[in-house]
């Protein structure tokens, strides 16, 4: 292992708490290696389904290079608190999201990485006038997405309602869902997005009522929802896709720049729509271009890369 890798390997977040709209949500803060002042303040939002497990690759590198990063887990995935009602609108997540800026960034607004459901929320805060970034990053998202890719994402999900086994099986069901992406022979990562219940059985670390909001109610925030929204988003805003995404298509990306023309957009050779679990490296690159040549916030001299 290099020096720069095993500095990588080395640098480990704080884990923290915000009272959302709904419950307390956790997050975890990566400071800058070294004990510097940060370079710029980014904070990061996971997809449905997910947690703020999936930007682990991502904050380690971004911290080395003298960014904060903070990454949260939205209400009802990962650590944070359910919501008692199952309310998973995407507006609750917005104001979940002034809570966690009004709380966390008090001095400096964040550059907000947004993957899927949480690209959206970005979106829709900016586009609605709430002061919750100073820049944005769509990772795998555009308001117009492709409604057959939204269903086989659904259909994974509810295949999993029932729990697992084992871990095996869990990575068996993935496996099958990114045909393309090389199945891990560890599976320690993977335990982080389970939970074992009382029968034995492992469940996904999120609210199964969250399914019915993805897929059911909440279905019109990828197209028509966002056509009098998004071209009031004035920050700077970047779109990363996967080439082989089925959410994001070339018509989808035609669509964000009639409604979004100062958008930047890049695609990310043979990534699907996990961009950044299919290749960290080229996602982080691009998002450093966008924080150094668009934003002023190169990462520091000297930092050590992936």
């Amino acid at each position: 292992m290099t020096s720069s890798e095993l500095e990588i390997e080395t640098v480990e977040p704080r884990s923290f708490t915000v009272a959302g709209a709904a419950g307390m949500l956790v997050g975890d803060v990566w400071e800058p290696s070294g004990g510097a002042d940060p370079v710029d303040e980014i904070l990061m939002l996971h997809g449905g389904a997910q947690t703020r497990n999936s930007w682990n690759r991502a904050a380690r590198r971004l911290a080395t290079e003298g960014y904060r990063v903070t990454t949260m887990d939205a209400r009802g995935h990962g650590d944070s608190d359910w919501a008692d009602d199952g309310d998973y609108d995407i507006h609750r997540m917005v104001d979940d999201l002034e809570l966690i800026v009004a709380a966390r960034f008090t001095d400096r607004l964040p550059v907000l990485v947004g993957a899927s459901l949480g690209g959206l929320t970005g979106l829709l805060a900016l586009g609605t006038g709430k002061p919750v970034a100073r820049a944005l990053v769509l990772v795998d998202v555009t308001p117009r997405i492709e409604a057959e890719g939204v269903e086989r994402i659904g259909e994974f999900m509810r295949s999993g309602l029932d729990g697992f086994a084992d871990l095996e099986e869990a990575a068996d069901a993935i496996a099958s869902y990114q045909p393309n992406r090389r199945r891990p022979s560890n599976l320690d990562g993977l335990r982080k997005n389970l939970r074992q219940k009382d029968d034995g059985r492992w469940y996904w670390h999120w609210d199964p009522r969250f399914v019915a909001g993805a897929t059911g109610d909440n279905a019109e925030i990828g197209n028509d929802y966002f056509e009098g929204i998004v071209p009031h988003v004035s920050e700077p805003t970047m779109l990363i896709r996967g080439s082989r995404s089925d959410i994001v298509s070339d018509e989808s990306v035609a669509h964000l720049l009639r409604h979004l023309p100062h958008a930047y957009t890049h695609e990310v050779a043979d990534a699907g729509h996990m961009v950044a679990g299919d290749d960290n490296a080229v996602f982080l690159d691009q998002l450093e271009w966008f924080l150094a040549e668009i934003l002023g916030s190169p990462p520091r001299q000297g930092a050590s890369g992936e």
